[in-house]
C-alpha cells in the first residue's frame, strides 16, 4: 500500500427521515490511510461535507471498540463489511484498495425502519429483551452467592458464548427473511443454560418469541448466513436450543 493513501468513491444511502424516499449519493474522498477504521473514514468524509456546507452523513456509533453494537452498516453487500468477526468500527481501510468504489447502506429490514441516512431504529430488539430476557432475583441481601451454585463448565461456557451477543442486528440484515432468530436464541440460551434462568424459562421463551413475531421479523429457514456474518460468532446451536425450549414450554402450557 502506498504511503500517499487511498482515493475512494463512496456510494452512500441518503434518506432525510423514515417518511422520505432515499437514494444513493456519490462522494469522492482522497488520501485515506489504510490504518483508519471505517468509521474514521466516514468522519473524514463528514468533515469534508461540513466544510463544503453540505449535510453530513448520519451513522450510529458509540464505543468504537466492538462492544456496543451500534455501528451497524451494510458495506458492499455484507453486514459490517468484508472482514469476519468484527463490527464496522473494527473494520479497517486496509481491507480496501486505492480506487475502490464502496457501497454503504443501512441495515434493511421491516422491523428496522430507517431513521436517517445510515441510522436505523433497532428498538425492536429492546422490546424483545424486555419481554423476557431477564432473571427476577431476590436482591434483599439474602441472595445466594453465584459461585456457590454448581454449574457444569460446558454449560457455563455455552451460556457465556451466547451472552457475547451485542444485539447489533447483523443477523437480521444478512438473513434473506430478515429473521431475528439468532439474536433471540442467544438471549434465551444465556439463561436457559444456567440454574438462575430455570424458574422463568417457559414464560421467557414463549414471550420473547411472541414479541419477535409481533415486531415483524421473518422466519428462519436455516440458511446459516447469520452465523457467518455475526461479529461475535454466535452459533446456530442456539437456535436449535431455543426451538427445544419453545417446544417444551408449548407442551407444558
Amino acid at each position: 500500500m502506498s504511503d500517499k493513501g487511498m482515493n475512494l468513491t463512496l456510494k452512500i444511502w441518503r434518506q432525510k427521515d423514515a417518511q422520505s424516499q432515499g437514494k444513493m449519493e456519490t462522494y469522492q474522498i482522497a488520501d485515506i490511510s489504510e490504518h483508519m477504521s471505517f468509521l474514521e473514514m466516514l468522519d473524514v468524509l463528514n468533515e469534508q461535507l461540513i466544510s463544503e456546507g453540505q449535510e453530513p452523513v448520519a451513522f450510529d456509533h458509540d464505543c468504537r471498540e466492538g462492544i456496543c453494537g451500534m455501528c451497524s452498516l451494510y458495506i458492499n453487500g455484507e453486514a459490517h463489511g468484508p472482514d469476519r468477526g468484527v463490527t464496522t468500527c473494527q473494520l479497517h481501510m486496509r481491507m480496501f484498495n486505492d480506487g475502490d468504489t464502496i457501497y454503504i447502506e443501512p441495515f434493511r429490514a421491516k422491523a428496522f425502519p430507517v431513521v436517517k441516512d445510515l441510522v436505523v431504529d433497532r428498538s425492536a430488539f429492546d422490546r424483545i429483551q424486555h419481554s423476557g430476557g431477564f432473571v427476577s432475583v431476590n436482591t434483599s441481601g439474602n441472595t445466594q452467592d453465584a459461585n456457590a451454585l454448581p454449574i457444569p463448565k460446558d454449560d457455563a461456557d455455552k451460556a457465556f458464548d451466547a451472552a457475547t451477543c451485542i444485539g447489533c442486528g447483523a443477523c437480521v440484515a444478512t438473513c434473506k427473511n430478515a429473521s431475528a432468530m439468532l439474536y433471540v436464541s442467544a438471549k434465551v440460551s444465556q439463561f436457559a443454560l444456567l440454574p438462575q434462568g430455570k424458574v422463568e424459562a417457559k414464560d421467557r421463551v414463549m414471550n420473547m418469541v411472541k414479541q419477535m413475531d409481533l415486531e415483524g421479523f421473518g422466519n428462519c429457514t436455516n440458511t446459516g448466513a447469520c452465523e457467518v456474518e455475526c461479529p461475535k460468532g454466535i452459533s446456530l446451536d442456539n437456535i436449535a436450543r431455543m426451538n427445544r425450549e419453545y417446544l417444551k414450554a408449548a407442551i407444558d402450557k
